[in-house]
């Protein structure tokens, strides 16, 4: 009941934001699916005029429905940038193949008699098309509708990841800050959303024949009245404007104390961790809030913005281990050991700086490393895993657990799996508390305010020196979860406000106060 209860408060605390969340993802389905009904009937009904075009369409459409649908948010983000436009793109995308199918599949089945009979009572084609066979039809195409519909309400709240709003704000914040309350605040709403339009919609499934022409008159209001006023504007919007990861957006050493601390506001948007270095390489937002280890910054030519204050607390690597895994295995501990500050911040940027910008594999690269080390290295064996090493989603992640498991598997009889790519920090913590994982790599900084989210007060007193907040986490990690933090590997992923060199230089930016200063006198 406690958990119920603080879970009511938090939404009533975020009731005003969750409304508005709740409206845009309203408005992104409901665009989209117009375009979609506007576009897909004639399409549908097309393939049934000329059989021919009918494979390679549906194949089309159906070639849409398998791009995981953040690739397709990133591949559309260099044509149509970030914001509403790309996320009604690919929710139109998305909701075309069940509207285009079921069209063409509900015309092919009204029985060949009744064509027949129509053409006997002299009836043009396109009479018959209207009079018969699409009145018969319009069971088959609704459903289909209906099927698109709940569709775009579950791939909108990804639209988030490119700054378009909706549910899915809420929900990726919780993923990265550990906060179930944040991920329910947004998935619930999104999921009453989806059984809400299926309801309505299988209420006016039974009188669609007669709804029909509102139907289509309702998206051709939504796209030629909607779109005008409420979408195009994005096209020509040129404001200067900061690029966040939804976690940056939220957390204690995020946004929200850099603007205090900096007496610092702008315009920001947030964006999926991949794509919003790829949103400043594009154009698309002027500043975003990298991390100092990042290959990106080099192979995209960004510049760091110097953090002339002190505001951004060292983040030191370490490997967080299950007590139990441990225990059970004690020569990890000697193995991790062999790794303590042997890692420089210049080393991990040129590490990830292969991957990102010469595209060597990470698997490569960490062999790489550990023979300079002086390590012998073999290939990663194959045979049952004696221990699970995950990772987050981001280069140098996946870098990290190949070193980890190269290390392991080649000094030691263990073998190992790994599970790398896992959406955030809480997604990696919980597999390891859960026993999915046995170890990942982490950072202290993350570890004190995220997975143990210290109150104001501890946090303050420790949060600038960095072997305090190193004990700090060890300690309390062991207290409370069973969970050790191994030696550090000895570089810190700490924040930084980056922009992209070019812009930087233009305008003599060198610091976060030259950028405050900036700022202020575009508002003036």
């Amino acid at each position: 009941m406690n958990k119920v209860k603080v879970f009511i408060d938090f939404v009533l605390s975020h009731q005003e934001e969750i409304v508005e969340q709740t409206i845009e993802h309203i408005g992104l389905t409901l665009v989209a699916l117009a375009i979609a009904v506007f576009i897909g009937l004639p399409v549908g009904i097309l393939i049934t005029r000329y059989k021919k075009l009918a494979t390679p369409v549906l194949g089309i459409t159906g070639i849409m429905q398998t791009i995981p649908s953040v690739a397709l948010l990133g591949f559309l983000l260099p044509l149509l940038g970030i914001g509403v436009v790309p996320a009604i793109v690919a929710l139109f995308l998305y909701a075309l193949l069940p509207i285009v199918r079921n069209t063409s599949t509900g015309i092919e089945e009204v029985d060949e008699s009744v064509r027949e009979a129509a053409r006997g009572m002299g009836m043009s084609d396109i009479q018959i098309l209207t009079k018969v066979e699409l009145p018969l039809a319009v069971p088959v195409i609704f459903a289909g509708i209906r099927t698109a519909t709940v569709v775009n309400v579950g791939v909108a709240t990804l639209c988030a990841l490119i700054a378009s709003g909706g549910l899915g704000e809420f929900i990726f914040r919780g993923i990265a800050l550990n906060n179930v309350n944040m991920i329910l605040a947004g998935a619930i709403p999104a999921a009453m959303l989806a059984l809400f339009f299926d309801f309505v919609l299988g209420i006016l499934q039974k009188f669609i024949r007669q709804l029909i022409k509102p139907v289509l008159i309702f998206s051709s209001l939504l796209i030629f009245i909607v779109i005008p006023f409420f979408v195009m504007p994005s096209f020509f919007e040129h404001s200067f404007r900061a690029g966040f990861t939804a976690e940056f957006m939220e957390r204690a050493d995020g946004y929200p104390g850099l603007k205090k601390h900096y007496q610092l506001s702008m315009k920001t948007v947030e964006l999926d961790p991949g794509l919003m270095y790829q949103a400043l390489k594009e154009k698309k937002v002027d500043v975003i809030s990298g991390f100092l280890t990042d290959g990106r910054i080099k192979a995209y030519q960004f510049q760091i913005l110097q953090d002339d204050k002190h505001y951004f607390p060292p983040y030191c690597a370490v490997p967080l281990v299950r007590g139990e895994t441990l225990r059970e295995y004690p020569i990890l501990r000697n193995l991790f050991s062999k790794l303590e500050e042997e890692i420089s911040n210049e080393t991990m940027a040129e590490l990830n700086f292969r991957v990102d910008h010469n595209k060597e594999t990470p698997s490569k690269v960490a062999k790489d490393f550990l023979e300079k080390k002086g390590f012998e290295i073999s290939k990663l064996k194959e045979g049952k895993a004696d221990i699970v090493i995950g990772s987050k989603n981001f280069t140098e992640q996946y870098i990290l657990a190949h070193i980890f498991a190269l290390l392991i598997e080649n000094y030691s009889a263990l073998d190992v799996e790994l599970k790398t790519g896992l959406a955030g920090t809480k997604i990696c913590f919980d597999a390891l508390i859960n026993g999915e994982i046995d170890l990942y790599p982490e950072y202290t900084g993350t570890g004190l305010l995220t997975i143990l989210n210290v109150d104001e007060k501890i946090r303050n007193s420790i949060l600038k020196d960095e072997t305090k907040v190193y004990i700090y986490v060890k300690e309390e990690s062991k207290k409370q979860y069973d969970i050790d933090w191994l030696q550090p590997l000895g570089f810190s992923n700490t924040y930084a406000l980056m922009m992209r060199q070019s812009q930087a230089r233009k305008s003599n930016l060198k610091t976060i106060s030259n950028l405050k200063d900036f700022i202020a006198n575009l508002n003036e």
